[in-house]
């Protein structure tokens, strides 16, 4: 059995995207590295194991989640590591560019990696003088490299020249050195899709085409071609990570409220999100408010989609999990939220409230017209129905007046379609129609064929 499968223990966020690495250092205590807000997980691998987490290091400031190291240091006694040019605002170890840190056996070398960020760290794993793996963060990941964007699009090339040199320096390992980076499939700050989380140094020499650039100014093209959009909470993350996460009691709380409180609340410039399944939404909800239904990517469109400042009640069903509902919030900062709607759509109808509908309908329920496509242009352009005006769901609410009226809605499958027409609700539209399905749906029912290509 190998180091990996013995003592390294990934956690995968499939929402956002990304993964932490819980090591086990063989004496009851272990490594975290890139853990974030949201712990349960991590803390579950080390109960198994009865692990005590003494040491926490992050590669960089996340822009993308908010850090647990500084809850662990304040849980576990934990040493948090990171870039000294970081200027954390709170108590760590500072590292740089050749630090070691004696783990208990094994040993930790920081390698300045920049690129993805200004401060961005790897990690390599040594026992001895053998390379074990190297927690590659934001800069080399499964078949590509991070984005350079994040810090403002006037340092995007710079950034972008810095992350060449900065993989160069990578794969100068051991072809055999594992690969653990934190961004992955799913995560707005990389590009490419794909199963594999984990690889190593020989086969991202093999087969990452960034590697096969043939010069500096190529592979800067090439990263910088098209790297999407990404959340607006970005923005704002990096800088509460430098200054550091407030540290929980626990799982925030989220009380009861009753349906006048609510109303209330929407009254006074609150939101209401209603993380109930696109089909409750459709078939009744409380006017106003937004639909995000709770699953993996609940963070990152609550991230996206409401101010970080705003008052927050939620509503959902019986059974639905407010736990989880919680620590997404709190993973990506949102820590306002008020409370939740007791007894759900049976309460506030009970009240007397007024209730909205949204027709969800199967393709063959549609009829021709405007389709609004609400995916990322990426997915728009790998096939879309003709004729489909393209705007991605998280710019929607800024053209939400330009929206024709009696649109279809649409996305893969319904989910992010709903919370469009939900956008559309809030900014005065009606006769908003949401498509139970996608575009390959919607062309079979029409006899059309799908086009590909860029939105014009």
């Amino acid at each position: 059995m190998g180091f990996a499968e013995d003592h390294l223990i990934p956690l995968v966020d499939k929402g956002l995207g990304n993964s932490a690495y819980l090591v086990d250092l063989g004496d009851g205590r272990a490594l975290a590295v890139d853990p974030c807000r949201d712990l349960r997980a991590l803390r579950a691998a080390a109960g198994r194991r009865g692990l005590t987490v003494a040491y926490a290091a992050d590669t960089h400031l996340h822009a993308d989640f908010l850090s647990g190291a500084v809850q662990l240091g304040h849980d576990q006694d934990a040493v948090v590591l990171a870039a000294a040019a970081g200027g954390r605002a709170f108590p760590h170890r500072g590292v740089g560019d050749g630090d070691e840190v004696d783990l208990g056996g094994l040993r930790l070398r920081a390698l300045a990696t920049p690129g993805h960020t200004d401060e961005h760290l790897a990690y390599l794993l040594l026992d001895g003088d053998r390379e074990l793996g190297v927690f590659t963060g934001g800069s080399l990941i499964v078949g590509s490299a991070a984005r350079t964007d994040l810090l403002g699009a006037d340092r995007a090339e710079e950034l972008a020249r810095a992350q060449y040199r900065s993989l160069r320096r990578l794969t100068g390992l051991p072809d055999a050195t594992a690969v653990w980076p934190t961004h992955g499939a799913g995560s707005f700050c990389s590009a490419p899709s794909g199963a594999e989380r984990t690889t190593t140094i020989g086969a991202e020499k093999a087969t990452n085409s960034l590697l096969a650039a043939g010069d500096e100014d190529t592979f800067v093209r090439q990263l910088l071609a098209s790297p999407g959009t990404y959340p607006a909470y970005f923005d704002r993350l990096a800088e509460r990570n430098r200054r550091g996460p407030s540290v929980l009691a626990g799982t925030p709380p989220l009380p009861a409220l009753d349906p006048g409180a609510v109303r209330a609340l929407l009254a006074g410039g609150g939101w209401v999100v209603d993380a109930r399944p696109a089909a409750d939404f459709a078939a009744g909800h409380v006017p106003g408010a937004l639909s995000i239904p709770l699953r993996a990517q609940f963070a990152t469109w609550l991230g996206w989609l409401v101010p970080d400042d705003a008052t927050i009640a939620v509503l959902v069903n019986p059974g639905q999990d407010l736990d989880d509902l919680v620590w997404q919030a709190a993973k990506v900062g949102y820590e306002r939220l008020a409370g939740h709607l007791a007894g759900g759509m049976d309460a506030w109808l009970a009240a007397g409230h007024q209730h909205r509908t949204t027709p969800f309908v199967p393709a063959a329920r549609t009829a021709p017209g405007r389709y609004l496509d609400v995916r990322q242009r990426t997915e728009f352009g790998a096939g879309h129905v003709p004729g489909a005006l393209n705007v991605e769901l998280g710019a929607l609410a800024g053209h939400a007046l330009e929206a024709p009226g009696g649109v279809v809605v649409a996305c893969g499958h319904g989910e992010r379609a709903m919370t469009a027409a939900s956008v559309l609700e809030r900014a005065g539209h009606t006769g908003v129609t949401v498509l139970d399905g996608g575009p390959a749906d919607y062309a079979a029912a029409h006899g059309l064929r799908l086009v590909d290509g860029d939105p014009q």
